[in-house]
């Protein structure tokens, strides 16, 4: 009965709030009310004049020639040149007995392309195609000059559903990775990927590269120039080891990240009773959390640190990155043996892989009581070869505190796509790195004092 009360209540509000009935639209009505706003005459503009160097870049199945998936690609000058990105054509690097490439333009005209150059730091690759540019896409010597808010133009061929230009604005050089992109404040959708971002004079600024999906209209380009250093060492002949060439750019890669990541001493953070090593950077952001339950019988507070980008390489593999994540527990109603069994179940449930990846080996594991200047340690370290990139490596270091009972110290540092020596060198470094601020004698003493 009360059930049936309150819907009536909700229904005597909804009259009276609609108290009013108005009459069906018209026609006419209906059509002023769908309309939709003029479009950008200069968007148009470009378009007309751009569309005859657009394409789009299908990469497909050998056997039944399916397509497997789809970007943009714009061609250069009146060469047969086109530039895409990388992570467009990556399946053709990586399995090339398996994956072919063709183009489509938007006059539907097909043809295959050909392989020729990839900067898989920078997301970029150059193709060559069975017909010329029109000349309309040219990468100058002189960089277009880019002001905050100026109107920026990306095309491709969003969805699969047909080539399309976006309008949006130049927002400044982002520095979150380790190589610089431009922020586009407009749309870039899957499928525009590898196509032109350009001025209103027509101008090449960048590439469509990538958007965020936590976000409204975050986009990113890779910058012109980057396309222009590429573009200076492609040969018509193509080289048969690509994978072997994406290899070497990631190690190159890997040097300058480790270098970088130490070139100064961490920065260290105080986590309860113990400072930890953490790294602020451009490239570089840590966060923290806490459990904040008074009922929970243990405090918990973490600060977990990751670089914001990696170098991609294929669909199941990411690599060039860094994490940091520590995480302070401290008993409040808990005796030392279950403390303890909190401990260990939470330190075995660490994953390091498994021998199930395509892309890497099953990680090799050494696990042993180690101490450094100031505090006694269990420590496992991880390691796991990738299987296409002769000398890369994922390192995996664990660490617990065993200096107490009734406090637990647990870190870890993961550094993805490094070389054997400089895993072990971040790795050395970050263990000597962890410190405990007081004796437990100390701890214990202000405990009773103050408890």
């Amino acid at each position: 009965m009360k059930l049936f009360r309150c819907a009536l209540l909700l229904i005597s509000h909804c009259i009276l709030l609609n108290p009013i009935a108005h009459a069906a639209p018209t026609a006419a009505d209906a059509e002023q009310q769908t309309a939709l706003p003029a479009p950008s005459s200069r968007a148009q503009t470009l378009y007309m004049a751009a569309r005859d160097d657009l394409l789009q870049i299908r990469v497909l199945l050998k056997n039944g020639r399916t397509q497997s998936s789809v970007g943009s690609g714009f061609l250069i000058g009146t060469s047969n040149l086109v530039i895409t990105n990388y992570h467009v054509v990556s399946q053709i690097v990586m399995f090339p007995e398996s994956y072919v490439g063709e183009f489509m333009d938007t006059h539907g005209t097909r043809g295959n392309i050909k392989l020729l150059a990839v900067d898989a730091l920078h997301d970029l690759a150059v193709v060559s195609v069975t017909r010329n540019g029109t000349g309309y896409f040219k990468v100058p010597d002189a960089l277009p000059s880019l002001t905050q808010g100026q109107y920026l133009y990306s095309l491709g061929n969003p969805l699969d559903l047909g080539f399309a230009i976006s309008e949006g604005s130049y927002n400044g050089v982002i520095r979150r990775g380790f190589y610089e992109q431009l922020m586009f404040t407009g749309p870039i959708n899957a499928g525009m990927s590898g196509g032109p971002n350009i001025t209103q004079d027509g101008h090449v600024a960048g590439v469509n590269v990538s958007k965020r999906l936590d976000g409204e209209l975050v986009s990113f380009l890779v910058p012109v120039e980057y396309v222009r250093n590429l573009l200076k060492g492609v040969k018509q002949t193509s080289p048969v080891a690509f994978k072997k060439i994406v290899g070497q750019q990631l190690l190159t890669h890997q040097n300058a990240m480790i270098d970088n990541m130490l070139a100064q001493p961490f920065s260290v953070k105080a986590l309860g009773s113990y400072k930890v090593p953490v790294r602020e950077s451009d490239q570089m952001r840590c966060w923290g959390s806490s459990n904040n339950n008074q009922n929970s019988p243990y405090n918990f507070n973490s600060v977990n640190c990751a670089m914001e980008s990696a170098i991609y390489v294929s669909e199941q593999l990411q690599a060039g990155q860094i994490a940091i994540r520590h995480e302070y527990i401290k008993a409040t109603d808990l005796d030392s043996l279950r403390f303890s069994a909190l401990q260990s179940n939470s330190f075995k449930n660490e994953q390091f892989g498994n021998d199930k990846d395509a892309s890497r080996t099953a990680p090799t594991c050494n696990e042993q009581f180690v101490a450094n200047a100031s505090l006694p340690m269990r420590a496992v370290l991880c390691v796991r070869a990738y299987r296409e990139f002769e000398g890369l490596y994922d390192f995996s270091l664990l660490t617990a505190a065993t200096d107490e009972s009734l406090i637990s110290l647990q870190s870890r540092l993961d550094a993805n796509g490094v070389s054997y020596d400089n895993g072990l060198r971040i790795a050395r470094i970050f263990l000597n790195s962890i410190e405990r601020t007081a004796s437990p004698d100390t701890i214990k003493r202000k405990s009773a004092r103050y408890d």
